[in-house]
């Protein structure tokens, strides 16, 4: 009987223990980093790999940079649309502010403008604050905070820092009752400025201009004239500011010219009035004789000769 050799395949084989191919690998390692240490010999292997890997390197790096990028675009957003909010509230509030600066700023100048007036007048002026509107849409009137407790009386006249406003028309304990000089009631006996011409200037009513009535068209008046109070009727001071010329119409043939004015005072704006007291306006005009006492003869009747 032959025996017959066997082989075990190439793929069972067995070569050196893995510890001795351990040591060998470590002592091949351990004197290349010596060798590239000592002598830099490995430096341009280097290179060329680092050349050669790095577009590898970066393409592996992009997805995780877009994401990045991706992460960080909302993130710059959401931080940006924060910001957004922050200042338009900052905005809205610093705008409110300015507003009421603003608004106090001209508050202040009309008042330091009424009290200039009211030097002019300090014996008779009496400070009053605008309380509401009257109910009315087709009378021009307002109510202020003082009355009959603080002497004021019917007829007196109320200005403000700019001109003329309007009457006391009627009075009562803790309030007045003003009527405008747009009110189509009230009539204001002025003169132009510039030429000292006299008129009276005439309330038209709600949404209407004033209007100076009864002016021949040769009257000296020119648009943009000023029309101060005459002081004619016992009232109103001489010479405060009322209205301005705005509009002048001389037609031919009409026997009057049209002639429309602009108030000068805030007569829908002011807060602040002055309504000046009989002291501040001339004296009243003197009552009219009776009918009968013009009827009466003077001197006495003729005496009868002595016989």
């Amino acid at each position: 009987m032959r025996h017959i050799h066997v082989e075990p395949p190439p793929f069972f084989r067995r070569g050196p223990s893995p510890l001795a191919r351990f040591v060998f690998f470590g002592l091949i390692s351990i004197a290349l980093l010596f060798v590239d240490t000592r002598y830099r010999y490995l430096e341009g292997i280097r290179i060329v790999a680092a050349t050669i890997l790095y577009p590898f390197q970066r393409a592996l790096q992009l997805p995780g940079e877009a994401l990045a990028g991706v992460g960080e675009y909302f993130t710059s957003l959401r931080s940006l649309a924060e910001d957004n909010a922050r200042l338009t509230r900052q905005s809205a509030e610093h705008a409110s502010v300015a507003q009421a600066f603003a608004s106090t700023q001209q508050e202040n100048a009309r008042l330091r403008a009424l009290l200039d007036a009211r030097t002019r007048y300090a014996s008779a002026a009496k400070a009053v604050e605008v309380l509401y509107t009257g109910r009315d849409p087709f009378a021009q009137k307002l109510f202020v905070d003082k009355g009959a407790d603080a002497d004021i009386r019917p007829g007196e006249a109320v200005i403000d820092a700019d001109g003329v406003v309007g009457q006391v028309t009627r009075v009562y304990p803790n309030m007045a009752e003003v009527t405008l000089v747009t009110d189509k009631d009230h009539a204001v006996p002025v003169k132009v400025e510039r030429s000292g011409v006299r008129s009276v200037l005439y309330g038209a009513g709600a949404g209407r201009a004033p209007e100076l009535r009864f002016m021949a068209p040769s009257a000296d008046i020119q648009e943009g004239d000023v029309l101060v109070t005459s002081g004619l009727d016992g009232t109103y001071p001489p010479g405060l500011a009322v209205a301005r010329v705005t509009t002048l119409e001389r037609e031919t043939g009409e026997i009057f010219a049209r002639i429309a004015c602009a108030p000068l005072a805030g007569v829908d704006r002011s807060q602040h009035l002055l309504v000046l007291g009989q002291a501040a306006a001339v004296p009243p005009r003197p009552e009219e004789p009776a009918l009968s006492d013009t009827m009466k003869k003077p001197g006495k009747g003729k005496r009868k000769a002595n016989p």
